[in-house]
């Protein structure tokens, strides 16, 4: 499986996610409709489509026998019916969907498709800016300007009110209104009204390309410890090579210890995942993944870890799907200590591929099992450190950003003192966790 990217078109990519986001493979193929298939339904192109989901379902789906339905007459019906707008043919695919029992085979609209692959290419098109609505203000403000963005190039500073876009006022819009708006072609022009300390300035802007950072780390003393703090937000095709800057950077900064935290993480790209596991593993089974034939495909880590210092992997009931995979891993083979709550808890994979009208879709087509060959379907992963928040703890931390990976944050808190009164790492096989 290739590492997904907006650079290969038509594409189709392997998923396993949790809560409906992505962990992703990718390999090129076109769309599933054969020219016979395209000349004998041209009288009514909406058919064009219905039949290429048909028929990447009856190829690909891991359960042969389709949820115990016929699925050649959901084609013989499909195919019956008079389609007057695509909308029309959307419709019917879903409910055939249905039919499957299953909500990670799913139908995406054009728009759906393109919020999916920009997720999974980790790159977006625009100025680079993260925004919220402050409550205070009610205005839409700056949270980030992505590095190496026309944004941060500018001189916009988190902060900084955003009170037009190309003169049309933000009042009254909501985040994403305003991020559709701002986002667009790389080399186009867009001028933003920005607002600090009561002045405004009209800043004209190029749209460009970004790489949106998915990674956050920074050096911790803990007592007599430094640790090097990673936030891994999705993995993204960008994930690994940040993740391997990261590590590199805190090895520099001579840490004695790891927090990996896969909190929040709702999936990404599956090849991701197993490069992530390959830079704490030197050597064992990552995952196996189980296709509908029986056939089997088995990950390995390959010696070339980056470092074997203690670890430990922060989860909650959102770390999901490639989060599930790596911490499994990691689990598995007693390279880090899982703390906080059971992880969410889905263990298939699907593929997706786009569509001859550019909407795409998501199929089910393997299952997949830790090292140790557990299922961890609907149970999620049991950290070795169960430490639930309680409401007011998970409210806290939502409302105050800064008090994540500090001494009140009870997971990350109960991490640290695991890392203090043990010493494992991939060349402690043995390393028993309390």
């Amino acid at each position: 499986m290739l590492q997904s990217s907006r650079r290969f078109s038509p594409f189709q990519i392997a998923l396993v996610s949790g809560a409906i986001a992505t962990t992703a493979t990718l390999s090129v193929y076109a769309p599933v409709s054969s020219r016979s298939i395209r000349t004998s339904l041209q009288d009514n192109s909406p058919k064009i489509l219905v039949d290429e989901v048909w028929q990447l379902v009856n190829t690909e789906y891991v359960d042969g026998t389709f949820n115990k339905i016929n699925w050649q007459t959901v084609r013989q019906d499909l195919l019956s019916r008079n389609y007057t707008s695509k909308e029309q043919a959307y419709t019917a695919v879903k409910q055939a969907l249905e039919k499957l029992n299953d909500p990670y085979t799913r139908f995406l609209d054009p728009k759906q498709f393109e919020a999916l692959t920009d997720q999974t290419s980790g790159e977006l098109s625009g100025v680079g800016i993260r925004l919220e609505l402050n409550e205070k203000t009610n205005k839409l403000t700056v949270v980030e300007a992505i590095a190496n963005s026309p944004a941060l190039a500018a001189g916009i500073k988190a902060g900084d009110e955003i009170l037009a876009i190309n003169g049309k006022p933000t009042r009254g819009l909501d985040v994403q209104q305003a991020s559709s708006l701002i986002r667009g072609k790389a080399g186009t022009l867009i001028t933003l009204r920005i607002g600090r300390s009561g002045k405004t300035t009209d800043l004209r802007l190029t749209r460009a390309t970004i790489e949106v950072p998915t990674v956050r780390y920074t050096l911790k003393q803990e007592g007599k410890r430094r640790v090097g703090y990673i936030s891994l937000r999705e993995f993204s095709s960008h994930a690994a090579e940040q993740m391997q800057r990261a590590i590199q950077d805190l090895n520099r900064q001579q840490v004695d210890a790891y927090v990996l935290d896969l909190r929040g993480n709702p999936g990404g790209l599956l090849q991701a995942s197993i490069e992530i596991a390959r830079m704490w593993m030197e050597n064992g089974a990552i995952v196996k993944t189980v296709d509908r034939a029986g056939a089997s495909d088995q990950s390995i880590a390959n010696r070339t870890s980056l470092t074997n210092r203690p670890l430990a992997v922060l989860v909650d009931g959102n770390s999901a799907s490639a989060s599930e995979i790596l911490a499994g891993a990691l689990q598995d083979n007693n390279r880090a200590v899982i703390v906080g709550s059971q992880t969410f808890g889905k263990a298939l994979v699907q593929s997706v591929h786009s569509l001859s009208d550019g909407s795409g879709l998501a199929v089910t087509i393997a299952h997949y099992y830790t090292p140790k060959g557990t299922d961890i379907s609907h149970k999620g992963i049991t950290p070795n450190i169960k430490l639930d928040l309680t409401e007011a703890q998970a409210q806290t931390l939502s409302s105050n950003p800064a008090l994540v990976a500090t001494p009140n944050d009870p997971q990350y808190a109960r991490a640290i003192a695991a890392l203090s009164t043990n010493s494992f790492a991939s060349s402690s096989p043995n390393q028993s966790f309390k």
